[in-house]
């Protein structure tokens, strides 16, 4: 396998599939949304906002999925376009009070942290929604403990977070 086939792979297996269940409750929704507020007027890292709010947006383009599905919606490639959608209305927080201003991240990265923080963010809440439908199947279809649809995504960003504060 060639590099290029290697990344059309990874690329496609990070991708969301089908959308199976509701990926979290509307509270925990509205408290990630308000999070990311508070945390931005605390001073906390852009990239570490961004990281938040690409999970936040990923969160919403899974919610309208399972809206189009209510609808009878379906088409090939429909959920990838959804969340890639959703994560990609980060762009208009460049429209008010944000300046676009790029950095070398990781040395090899030129990208505004905000937005690598969002995509970050996007990736982490997919692989994370991939890990908890896989853990659940190999115990028998139940969670091994209430709320860890939620718990998962929560921590794993926290780790992520704390990994930027750290490095970035």
């Amino acid at each position: 396998m060639n590099l290029l086939s290697k990344i059309f792979v990874a690329i496609v297996a990070l991708l969301p599939g089908v959308v199976v269940a509701n990926p979290a409750c509307p509270i925990c929704t509205i408290a990630i949304g308000a999070g990311v507020g508070v945390a931005e007027s605390l001073g906390v890292p852009v990239a570490i906002v961004g990281l938040w709010a690409g999970a936040l947006l990923t969160l919403l383009g899974y919610w309208m999925a399972k809206f189009c599905d209510s609808r009878g919606w379906k088409f090939w490639g429909r959920n990838a376009l959804l969340i890639g959608l959703s994560v990609a209305m980060i762009g208009f927080a460049y429209f008010g009070d944000i300046d676009y201003t790029p950095e070398w991240i990781l040395g090899f990265i030129y990208l505004d942290p905000i937005l690598f923080g969002a995509i970050v963010g996007m990736i982490v809440f997919i692989l994370v929604e991939k890990l908890y439908e896989w853990m659940k199947r190999k115990n028998g279809g139940r969670a091994h403990f209430p709320f860890e649809r939620v718990v998962l995504p929560v921590v794993a960003l926290g780790v992520v977070s704390v990994v930027f504060w750290l490095f970035m």
